[in-house]
């Protein structure tokens, strides 16, 4: 069975505030990306990764691929206009006998290859699953300044990334968006959408995507707290 990762890196990362694009920032003294993508092609079930980057990122990308000797990186593919274009282009990438792919965001550095396996095992099983986490705060629906409603906190997660899929579920619910210019929040969604049930799969809370200098502050914390652990 084919397994295949779309690595999704062509954002801006707008809201980090920096001249660098958040996923080539420094991660203890690699790039973020670099960190990702050492996590995923460290997993046994993963035989593939497809990354999606901005066109002009291409040859920047390719010479970290070479410079930190990543392994598994198949195709480096143009990203698109929004997330789910670039994640429609990894889909074009794919291997033909590929039957189960996961998307993941570059900037999720702190994933494990455990994360990644239990979701893969659970999309092998199930179809489609995604990792999350139970939320840990109080959710109000808010409009115009004014509470509206107090959400239930025990039924909501927190959806993170990498989210798994069979291979031609994923394909279909795309192309359908795409034909009907339907926009999901995430892949997840996408599936959801076009009639397949989603697995949650519960990961780790260390598992946060670096937006913002904060976050890059915690991740670095988070990083070498976990190497000194091994």
């Amino acid at each position: 069975m084919q397994t295949e990762v779309i690595v999704v890196a062509a954002g801006s990362g707008s809201r980090m505030g920096s001249a660098m694009k958040k996923q080539y920032l420094p991660l203890d003294g690699a790039p973020i990306l670099v960190r990702t993508l050492q996590t995923l092609a460290a997993c046994p079930t993963v035989d593939r990764i497809v990354l999606v980057v901005a066109g002009d990122d291409v040859q920047f990308v390719t010479e970290l691929i070479e410079a930190y000797h990543l392994h598994k990186i198949g195709d480096v593919v143009y990203g698109g206009m929004e997330r789910q274009d670039s994640v429609r282009n990894g889909i074009a990438a794919l291997r033909h006998d590929t039957e189960v792919v996961a998307v993941h965001d570059a900037a999720r550095p702190l994933v494990t290859a455990d994360e990644v396996e239990a979701v893969l095992t659970a999309a092998k099983l199930f179809g489609a699953a995604t990792l999350g986490v139970p939320v840990k705060d109080t959710i109000k629906r808010v409009d115009q300044g004014q509470v509206r409603e107090t959400l239930q906190r025990s039924d909501l997660w927190a959806v993170h990334t990498p989210q798994a899929f069979k291979c031609e579920w994923l394909a279909e619910a795309h192309m359908r968006a795409w034909e009907q210019g339907y926009f999901g929040t995430d892949d997840a969604s996408l599936v959801e959408w076009a009639g397949y049930p989603v697995t949650m799969v519960e990961g780790r809370y260390s598992n946060l995507k670096v937006t913002t200098p904060e976050d890059l502050v915690i991740a670095e914390a988070l990083w070498k707290q976990r190497k000194g652990m091994e």
